[in-house]
């Protein structure tokens, strides 16, 4: 059995507490009628408190949940919230007492890893508090292994959050003994002479219009695209089927990588073309490749993110290996060359591209506003050499159009 679900929070004894997806509509509906049941303060007179005895909290956001005591200590109660799991100590005043809705079992599962040893026997505060970091409030996919003897036991399942198992990256950051790490490869950073690469993006075929966005600009002539998901073509090719799901599946894996970027080693070893993760100016880290050392004291180098066709020159504290599972997804941006243009041989703007001097600058920010946040097509001409496309803007016409009415480019048949 397999499933969606929301991890809403770990117990102090490594006990994952999740809420399937498929809960969320009826436990909505059930805290609604809970807040239209319960209002103002909780139960103001003297009353004897018993272990297991059902109740509603109303929690420090003043909002009206499900519990039931824990433990009774005076005038301060345990009690544990049934719909999410988590334990607190309340004062009674914040306590009601009630049968209401105890036919109802909890929206929220007590799991434990599919045989998974913490070190030392139980899971220690520090591999708690990590567990509590990574996953509390996250979508995470559910494989159910074994069900437990009794009906509070706890599930015995294997999670993946961002393809990872969770059991094989404890176990990487030894937290723990995983007796099924299959996935451990997927973990492994890559050492010494192994020369990984990125998959190419596969394209529609010559002929065929596609919704694409400019990711990046090198020149008017030059651009980098990225199949755009959302375009609302009622006919959508394989390639753009595929784009899509491959676009969203690598934004979650990028995201929890963004969560366990600390426990990557830093980049040692500088060859060309070597795939990594970068940090990018928003203090988030993407795929990228090495291309140069630009400075050698202290170490810069140019890197590209193979998803958007920008570059930075970067410090290697900001450079750290990739997860292998990170290059199953091919590259987002694609190399395109734009047909049907040159650069108008009187263009007499003296500020030019200073890796391009052949086009002028003023040429280059009238495309960028030419493409920059557009619903753009394309049409692939070429594939070979090089990949030659024809952009067009979202009133149908040629983006080009515009750069020759200025006379900053002329038609090239």
């Amino acid at each position: 059995n397999i499933f969606q679900a929301i991890v809403s929070c770990i117990g102090g004894d490594g006990t994952i507490y999740i809420i399937p997806k498929s809960f969320e509509t009826a436990l909505n509906k059930l805290m609604a009628e809970i807040q239209n049941t319960f209002k103002g303060l909780g139960l103001l007179i003297p009353y004897c408190w018993k272990k297991g005895e059902a109740c509603v909290v109303r929690g420090s956001d003043t909002v009206w949940y499900r519990a039931k005591i824990v433990e009774v200590s005076g005038s301060t109660l345990q009690v544990q919230y049934i719909d999410h799991g988590y334990i607190e100590s309340i004062p009674q005043c914040h306590l009601y007492p009630t049968t209401f809705y105890t036919g109802i079992p909890p929206f929220c599962i007590p799991c434990q890893l599919y045989k998974t040893l913490p070190i030392g026997n139980f899971w220690q505060q520090d591999a708690v508090d990590y567990l509590q970091e990574l996953l509390k409030n996250e979508e995470v996919e559910i494989h159910v292994e074994e069900l437990p003897d009794n009906p509070w036991g706890k599930l015995s399942i294997s999670l993946y959050f961002g393809g990872m198992s969770l059991s094989s990256f404890m176990a990487y950051q030894k937290y723990c003994i995983a007796e099924d790490c299959q996935d451990v490869q997927k973990l492994e950073v890559f050492e010494g002479d192994l020369s990984p690469s990125y998959l190419l993006q596969p394209l529609p075929v010559p002929g065929e219009t596609f919704p694409v966005t400019v990711t990046h600009l090198v020149s008017p002539k030059e651009v980098y695209i990225c199949l755009d998901s959302s375009g609302n073509l009622t006919k959508r090719s394989a390639a753009e089927r595929a784009a899509s799901c491959d676009s969203e599946s690598l934004n979650k894996a990028l995201k929890w990588c963004n969560k366990i970027v600390k426990t990557l080693p830093h980049l040692t070893n500088f060859k060309k073309e070597l795939p990594c993760l970068a940090e990018y100016v928003d203090g988030l880290w993407y795929r990228a490749k090495l291309l140069s050392i630009t400075q050698l004291v202290p170490v810069q180098i140019l890197v590209q993110f193979v998803d958007y066709g920008t570059y930075l020159v970067a410090p290697t504290s900001r450079l750290r290996h990739i997860p292998c599972h990170l290059l199953k997804y091919p590259v987002q941006a694609v190399r395109v060359l734009l047909a049907g243009f040159k650069p108008a041989p009187d263009d007499k703007n003296m500020e030019r591209i200073p890796y391009s001097p052949e086009w002028s600058l003023k040429a280059l920010w009238t495309m960028v506003d030419c493409v920059e946040g557009k619903r753009l097509s394309a049409s692939i001409l070429t594939v070979s050499p090089e990949v030659t496309i024809s952009l067009y803007g979202d009133d149908k016409n040629l983006v080009h159009l515009k750069l020759i009415e200025m006379g900053l480019a002329e038609l090239d048949e």
